[in-house]
């Protein structure tokens, strides 16, 4: 029964624009299927869906899997909402961030996979990057304010 109804959870929010677990459930028992909002939460937490912003601004639940080209929204929004400043030195990068999120910002950029970056090592406030070379630092710093500034 779980694995039919995570398959109908994902053709749904595959096929509408489900921007809250009501909207979820309601299109589930639409389907034939009998949930609760405590069901549909821990559906949300084991499928890994997030929300992301549609067009309009809006928000609708989305799978994000690791196969996903690029950096997913979420890790994005987190990126933008976390840095405070970066700066880079030869072939290193340091990233300050707001108190506690250094680990978040350093899984952003862990997920951006770039092979110019050897690795990341994050602290509480701050994340140190290591490229390859200067040129490869200078690169990395530049698609980084791309995201900051992206809209």
């Amino acid at each position: 029964m779980k694995i039919a109804r995570h398959t109908k959870i994902l053709e749904i929010i595959e096929n509408n624009a489900i921007e809250t677990q009501e909207e979820l459930a309601s299109k589930l028992k639409e389907e034939g299927f009998d949930v609760t909002q405590a069901t549909i939460s821990r559906d949300i937490r084991e499928m890994k869906l997030t929300k992301i912003s549609t067009e309009n601004g809006k928000q609708k639940y989305s799978v994000i899997t690791n196969t996903d080209a690029g950096i997913s929204e979420r890790l994005i929004r987190v990126f933008r909402d976390a840095v405070v400043r970066m700066d880079y030195a030869q072939n290193m990068i340091v990233i300050k961030t707001l108190n506690g999120m250094g680990m978040a910002v350093a899984v952003a950029i862990d997920n951006m996979q770039n092979s110019d970056i050897l690795g990341s090592i994050a602290g509480d406030d701050t994340v140190f990057c290591v490229a390859r070379t200067h040129n490869q630092a200078v690169e990395f710093i530049h698609k980084l304010n791309k995201i900051m500034n992206a809209d």
